[in-house]
């Protein structure tokens, strides 16, 4: 892609031909070397001249030396001690500038010199003719010291340019690198003009641009610049709760949640008005500043409670209302909406053999049981029919998904169908045929579509992929494939899609995985179509399970067993370039990112490890923290710290034990909740690894929920210990959560 001129106008040099003359095309031409030699033989003994190009003369006592050949780059000395003409290197060569480059890769100031060289060497030197010789020893580049290291920021959605400083009258081509791969040869959408100058231009910049870029001359790899892009995200803000009702004398708290890069700092307004000049004992900021706790609530405190969210890019604000009314004035509306933020949203539904049990988590009450044999809205099909040979009416669940909180869908894979639960009236809707057994959903909140996964058979002999789009919909919905049998998705074994955040809130590729494949298949969520395979073989990976983050766009690929049993390290794929960069260090297992993008935590459960990195607003992984247990974890999920804002903990179902791991990733710091029974044995869960699902409660959520084999346990995470205990719930391993909170 790079052109350059002729090494006659580039160089600056002229090559003349032996005799000095110009070539046919009116230029110079490079001529190989022809030394003009004349041989002096006997009868030439009289000739004066003493010397001749290719050997010198020394005249001695006798003119020993007359006679005497001694080839190019080397002349005849008598010998101090035998008094006999010998041939040594020549001390200096005339001083002449008509530069050659010789064939062990140096430049010489003329011909003499090569001769010279290669006398000196004990080598053959040859005379080599062509431009890359000139752009190798000619060059001369420069890049200041202070400009060896460049700083560069952008906000999303800009373009940027990364001038390289590299200097040098005969500068090549500028190559650049992000993770040692070079850009120039891609057809990237994002970063595809590299300009006169050798800039390096990025448009529409998102976080998954961020890290460090290198560029070099072409041909000079030794003198590099690097680039750090740190991509700023104004803040996003969400509070909680919207608005609430209290009685005087109780407490009152109000949420605040931001992200933004760098980290927002937050204040807070109230009607208007900054509170810190009457912070006090009643009135405090907790979390960093994430929350304001009033105790004691009085009249007076009610009023709008605006969160705002500062940072280099930009600014954010919402508003959180509390009414202080005493208990005549408050409905039940405000009871459920406000004191308490429950409604018909802030709920965990749980799928087990007999229906589907929607909880509050607070009083651990049942608001709904949905029986088997209740019929779907509109229509005489029953939610989970009796089968033949059952005396008793049992549902058989997989996965299940929340669409925009306003409907729930749950894969029933021994009916091959999709059921399609209603939040507003906690009823199911609808159910959606799809090909034979279905187990796994993913909402892809992006394109508003769910796709699922089935295996064909209980073997998994004929897998396929289908969607089922305008999933959020109020209207008949029905599955698409998502190309023709026979191409890239038969012979699916799972697939990946990344969830939106805060403020990363479009996806626009995902991958699927084929059985025994070291690759992955990269497809266009839109079009729903294949693109492209990113071949892990030089990894000797078979993927296995997969993480991304956003901050560098890198997806972290958690490798099979080998036939012996041994894992490989991570494998991470750059998401820009979509090329292999290498390992995780030495990370093995299944990869977990929190929401924000910030934390890699890695479940090796053979080793019984739990990894801990920390990702940078620069993109860098930094080093890991580990975490010994014998647990086993089945499954993992990550919560906002109650102490710390822009900080996460994590907890960790066993799919062994009846403990679960407590893990405050900031310090590091453990705790085992224990006694929660025995989970569902492995062999009675048979559609994924997690046989223990945990399920958190969204962005403000204090609680979560885990099943055990025959009931449930809900967790506060604020305190961070058991709050109930709900038995007779048998094989409730498919739990999800609706609503804000």
């Amino acid at each position: 892609m790079f052109k350059c001129c002729s090494v006659v106008l580039v160089l600056g040099f002229i090559f003349l031909e032996s005799e000095g003359r110009p070539t046919k095309e009116g230029g110079y031409g490079l001529k190989s070397y022809q030394p003009l030699m004349r041989l002096r033989h006997k009868q030439e003994k009289n000739q004066e001249s003493s010397r001749v190009k290719g050997f010198m003369i020394q005249d001695g006592p006798f003119g020993s030396c007359e006679n005497k050949y001694c080839g190019l780059g080397r002349h005849c000395v008598i010998g101090r001690e035998t008094g006999q003409a010998e041939c040594a290197c020549m001390d200096l060569c005339k001083r002449h500038y008509k530069p050659v480059c010789g064939s062990d890769g140096e430049f010489y100031e003329n011909h003499c010199e090569v001769h010279r060289a290669a006398c000196l060497k004990k080598e053959k030197i040859t005379i080599v003719h062509n431009e890359d010789c000139f752009f190798k020893e000619v060059i001369q580049l420069s890049l200041p010291e202070d400009q060896k290291l460049s700083i560069t920021a952008a906000t999303v959605g800009q373009s940027a340019v990364l001038s390289c400083a590299i200097q040098g009258t005969l500068r090549p081509p500028i190559i650049w690198k992000r993770n040692n791969i070079i850009l120039n040869n891609l057809d990237l959408e994002d970063i595809n003009d590299f300009g006169d100058d050798g800039s390096l231009y990025i448009t529409k910049v998102t976080t998954t641009h961020m890290g460090n870029y290198t560029c070099y001359a072409d041909g000079y790899e030794q003198v590099y610049q690097t680039h750090i892009f740190q991509v700023n995200v104004p803040p996003v803000i969400r509070v909680y709760p919207e608005s609430q009702a209290r009685e005087p004398g109780v407490t009152a708290s109000l949420r605040c949640h931001a992200e933004g890069i760098p980290k927002p700092q937050l204040g807070w307004l109230k009607n208007g008005i900054d509170i810190t000049p009457k912070l006090s004992k009643q009135l405090t900021l907790q979390a960093n500043g994430s929350e304001v706790h009033i105790s004691n609530v009085r009249y007076e405190d009610t009023g709008a409670y605006t969160c705002i969210a500062k940072n280099e890019a930009g600014v954010d604000e919402d508003i959180s209302s509390l009414f202080v009314e005493d208990s005549a004035r408050k409905t039940l509306a405000n009871i459920l909406w406000r004191e308490e933020g429950l409604g018909i949203g802030n709920m965990f539904y749980v799928f087990y053999e007999d229906g589907i049990k929607v909880i509050q988590p607070i009083e651990c009450e049942f608001q709904r049981h949905i029986k088997p044999s209740e019929k779907l809205l509109g229509f005489q099909d029953e939610v989970c029919p009796k089968a033949e040979g059952d005396e008793v009416q049992r549902c058989v669940w997989a996965s299940a998904v929340n669409v925009k909180d306003k409907f729930i869908y749950v894969a029933q894979p021994t009916l091959d169908r999709v059921l399609i639960v209603d939040v507003q009236s906690q009823k199911v809707v609808q159910a959606v045929s799809t090909d034979p057994v279905p187990v796994k959903l993913h909402y892809d909140k992006s394109h508003d579509q769910v796709w699922v996964l089935s295996w064909g058979t209980l073997e998994k002999t004929s897998p396929t992929l289908q969607v089922i789009t305008l999933a959020s919909g109020n209207v008949p919905h029905h599955t698409i494939h998502t190309q023709p049998v026979g191409k890239q998705f038969d012979r699916v074994d799972d697939f990946f899609i990344p969830t939106t955040t805060l403020i990363i809130t479009h996806m626009r590729f995902g991958f699927v995985l084929h059985k025994d494949e070291a690759a992955l298949q990269k497809i266009d969520l839109e079009t729903m179509s294949y693109i492209k395979t990113i071949n892990l073989k030089d990894y000797k990976c078979i993927p296995q399970s997969l993480a991304y983050t956003h901050l560098g766009g890198y997806y972290f690929i958690g490798c099979k067993p080998d036939s012996t049993g041994a894992v490989s390290p991570q494998v991470m794929v750059d998401g820009v370039t979509d090329s292999v960069i290498g390992f995780n260090s030495d990370v093995t297992g299944t990869p977990y990112v929190s929401p924000d993008g910030h934390y890699l935590v890695s479940i090796n459960d053979v080793k019984g490890l739990v990894r801990v990195q920390y990702i940078t607003i620069r993109g860098e992984i930094q080093e890991a923290f580990d975490i010994h247990t014998n647990l086993h974890i089945s499954d993992l999920a990550f919560q906002p710290s109650f102490t710390e804002a822009h900080q996460y903990n994590i907890y960790g179902s066993s799919s062994t034990q009846t403990d679960v791991l407590f893990v405050e990733l900031s310090s590091g710091k453990v705790k085992m909740i224990k006694s929660l029974k025995e989970p569902l044995k492995a062999e009675e869960w048979p559609w994924n690894q997690k046989n223990r699902q945990i399920q958190d409660s969204g962005l403000f959520g204090q609680y979560l929920m885990t099943p055990s084999k025959d009931s449930l346990f809900i967790l506060d995470g604020r305190l961070n210990k058991l709050n109930c205990e709900i038995t007779e719930v048998e094989k409730g391993n498919t739990v999800i959560w609706v609503g804000d909170a």
